[in-house]
Formats: structure tokens, C-alpha cells, sequence
């Protein structure tokens, strides 16, 4: 019998599946309703989710009170609001040179002194280290959006500095954990908004997809997979991304993408995580609506190449009856239940 990491591989690969495989993540708010409602302990146990997650997707953060948390690079969150990740206070890097800016050790012991008990624990899942920021999005981070924007234009050389030093690190990190028993590696980093790229396709190749080919290269030469992150209209860059090893993408967001269509062309090439709408089928639709998108998913995931989730952790203004109805319409696939119950 397959186990969960053999339906991801099989995913993967663009070969038909029993069933579509899931990874479902959900926001601190949306993860107290669910387990309020389960009665559980921990969620685990409930989703039944097929990824093993370990490193960070945030990274390493120190509690400074009052709501504040600093990460390893020395930059200052406020979870005033956001209570998951928070909003960059203050800028760590206010002029461009590097000069006296330290980063943090690679091999922090936080992000790996519990995999090999994880791994051995959940041995039967599909099982990723996460470096999350890592890359533009922690280049900005430390400087500034605005600044590392018009850094692009009037201090390129410090941008190509920056990212590579960046790039460095997470190379490091991807080193350490390749020491691990892991499939995949998975790189969150932003580059869209619901319009497009953020700095354009020119800059983009430029100076991100160079550092990028590097840290993917670094996986693939060992040869594991890459699963990466980027929110937003980001498809005019698939082949790119397939060009650089990249294996599954997301959270292929149904706003700004024509999910069925992109899943049709590039199954095979490319594989994709992510899909349901967490801006308007979630929150805002009815269970009923719920349930015919996941399963609307589903049918187009069955012949290879999707992993379910909706396009982002799901958020705490979701109605309970919504996240459940997803949960259920997933179990309730035949070719799973087949499996649990064989």
C-alpha cells in the first residue's frame, strides 16, 4: 500500500494519483477554532496533512514583549495585529554598504534538533525543510521595501551584494539539512502582488533569479526536490522557475492565475500547491461553495501533478463550518478512504 510520501512523489511526477494529497495550514486564530471544535489536543491528528514540515517558514524568533519579536537577523516584528508573523519595525540596514552587518549562524541548532525525532516519528509523510524570507523578501526586510526597490536602480552592486550573501546562507542552511533524511526543500519569497511582479521581470532576472539558481542548484545536486512560495501574479516566470529546478509551486492563487489551465499545460514540468481561494471561496462562500470548489480541485488534481491546500494559511475570519467542509470533502475522496481503511 502507498504510503502519503508516495502519493506526493507520484504527485509530483505528473503520474495519476488514488487520490489528491493534501498540506492544509492555518493562521493562530483559525487553528484555535479547529481545535475548540475537534476537541484535539493538536491538529495533526484531525487534517491528516501528507507534508512534514520542519526548519521555518518565519525563521527563529526571540520574544522582546509588548508584542515585539526580533528574528535572527536582528529585525523587529510587531504582532500587535498580525499575530503569525507581524510587521517590520524600524530598518536594520539604513545605508547600503554591508559593512559591520553580521548575520546570524546557518546552523542554528533551533531549526534542527528535532528533525531526526520528527522524521522518525511521521516517516510515512512527504517530508520538507522550509527556509522561509529567503531571499527577496529578507533582503527587504532588512533594508526597507522602498529602499531595496530604488536600490535596484541607483545601487544595483549593493543589491547583488546583498542577495548573494543572502543566498549564502540559505545555501549553508540547505547544506545542514541535507544531512537529514528529507525529500524536498521548500523556499518561501514573495516577488508578487495581484497585478504582477513587484520589481518587474527584467529586475527579477537579473538580480533574483542568478542567487535563486544557486540555492535550487544546491538541492538539486543532492538530489532532492524544490518546493518554493511566492504570493501573487507570478506565472510569467514558470518557465524560469522550471529552467532552475523548481518542482512544485505555491500557493498558485485562483485571483490572479487560471488554475485549471495552468494545471492542464504544465502537468509534468511543474506541479502545484495551493489553488482554493482564501480571499473570497473561504471566507465569504457558503460550505456548500466550499465543498464544490475542493471537489472541482480535486477532479482536475486526479491525473497528477496537484497537492491540495487553499492559496494561503487559512485565516481566523473563516466560519468554522467552511474550514470543516474542506477538511471533509478531502477525507471523503474514495481512493483515500480505500487506504485508510485497508
Amino acid at each position: 500500500m502507498p504510503t502519503k510520501r508516495d502519493i506526493v512523489m507520484m504527485t509530483l511526477q505528473g503520474k495519476h494519483v488514488p487520490y489528491v494529497p493534501w498540506s492544509l495550514s492555518f493562521t493562530v486564530e483559525a487553528a484555535d477554532k479547529l481545535v475548540a471544535y475537534y476537541g484535539a489536543a493538536e491538529l495533526d491528528a484531525v487534517l491528516d496533512n501528507h507534508f512534514l514540515d520542519m526548519g521555518s517558514v518565519t525563521g527563529q524568533f526571540d520574544d522582546l514583549g509588548g508584542c515585539l519579536y526580533r528574528d535572527c537577523f536582528g529585525v523587529v516584528w510587531d504582532r500587535t495585529v498580525d499575530k503569525d508573523i507581524g510587521v517590520v519595525k524600524g530598518c536594520v540596514l539604513e545605508w547600503p554598504p554591508l559593512e559591520g552587518c553580521a548575520f546570524p549562524d546557518p546552523r542554528d541548532p533551533r531549526s534542527f534538533n528535532v528533525m531526526n525525532e520528527r522524521i522518525a516519528r511521521h516517516g510515512d509523510l512527504f517530508k520538507r525543510f522550509c527556509i522561509g524570507f529567503s531571499l527577496f523578501e529578507r533582503a527587504w526586510t532588512l533594508r526597507g521595501m522602498e529602499n531595496l526597490l530604488v536600490d535596484f536602480v541607483e545601487n544595483p552592486d549593493f543589491v547583488e551584494e546583498l542577495l548573494a550573501r543572502i543566498a549564502d546562507y540559505n545555501i549553508a542552511q540547505v547544506c545542514e539539512a541535507l544531512k537529514y533524511n528529507i525529500d524536498c526543500v521548500y523556499f518561501g519569497d514573495d516577488w508578487g502582488q495581484q497585478s504582477g511582479l513587484i520589481m518587474g521581470a527584467r529586475l527579477w532576472r537579473r538580480f533574483i533569479k542568478p542567487q535563486l539558481a544557486r540555492m535550487y542548484g544546491a538541492v538539486k545536486d543532492a538530489g532532492k526536490l524544490v518546493s518554493i512560495h511566492s504570493c501573487g501574479d507570478v506565472d510569467e516566470l514558470f518557465d524560469d522557475l522550471i529552467e532552475i529546478g523548481v518542482d512544485m509551486f505555491n500557493p498558485f492563487q485562483p485571483e490572479v492565475m487560471d488554475v485549471h489551465s495552468l494545471l492542464a499545460r504544465y502537468r509534468g514540468r511543474l506541479a502545484f500547491h495551493g489553488g482554493l481561494s482564501t480571499q473570497r471561496t473561504l471566507p465569504y462562500g457558503s460550505p456548500g461553495d466550499v465543498r464544490a470548489e475542493t471537489q472541482r480541485l480535486i477532479e482536475a488534481g486526479g491525473a497528477g501533478g496537484y497537492v491540495f491546500s487553499p492559496a494561503h494559511a487559512v485565516e481566523g475570519d473563516v466560519p468554522i463550518e467552511n474550514m470543516t467542509a474542506m477538511i471533509d470533502t478531502l477525507k471523503s475522496q474514495p481512493g483515500y478512504q480505500a487506504a485508510i481503511h485497508r
